[in-house]
């Protein structure tokens, strides 16, 4: 991968992945220490958490299409060798955040949305996650609103420690 094409999305719009992908098994333990980098990454990349998420839910019987999309948050990378997070000092201690959600995204087990969102202090993001929604939303309007309530209880927890620590 170190000479492929830069690519500037780590997952293509619109990706659907499945279970039930047709096509020929790659194997699982080359798959998972790929995977296993990758979510190590994350910890100053959240730009790709969303799509190592998806991918890691095909570790256990990962197919061609898998891979693909695995080596597409590669290509992401390379293009993207510059971005990540940079924690500094600041005196600015405004709170600030932002969620979203995909409707319906896993296809697969339960219809259930993933909700995602980020805090940051200043300019620099401290807190972020992304995670299915308890419930199976009915319309995107309701994975919005489940997202939004999700970031919301987030942010009135951060708020309380930031003012126990001062």
């Amino acid at each position: 991968m170190e000479n492929c094409n830069p690519v500037s999305t780590p997952i293509e719009c619109g990706s659907k992945l499945s279970k039930k992908e047709e096509g020929k098994t790659v194997g699982p333990t080359m798959f998972k220490s790929l995977i296993r980098s990758l979510r190590y990454l994350t910890s100053t990349r959240p730009d790709i958490l969303y799509a190592v998420r998806i991918i890691s839910r095909f570790m256990e019987n990962p197919t061609e299409t898998h891979l693909k999309a695995a080596k597409s948050i590669l290509r992401y990378i390379k293009g993207t060798q510059n971005h990540g997070l940079l924690y500094f000092h600041s005196n600015e201690f405004q709170l600030s955040g932002s969620s979203d959600s995909d409707w319906a995204g896993d296809q697969d087990v339960d219809r259930k949305s993933t909700s995602r969102f980020l805090f940051y202090m200043g300019d620099t993001t401290f807190s972020w996650s992304s995670q299915k929604q308890p419930v199976v939303a009915l319309s995107t309007c309701e994975a919005e609103y489940v997202a939004a309530s999700s970031c919301i209880c987030h942010a009135i927890w951060l708020r309380k420690l930031l003012k126990e620590i001062g």
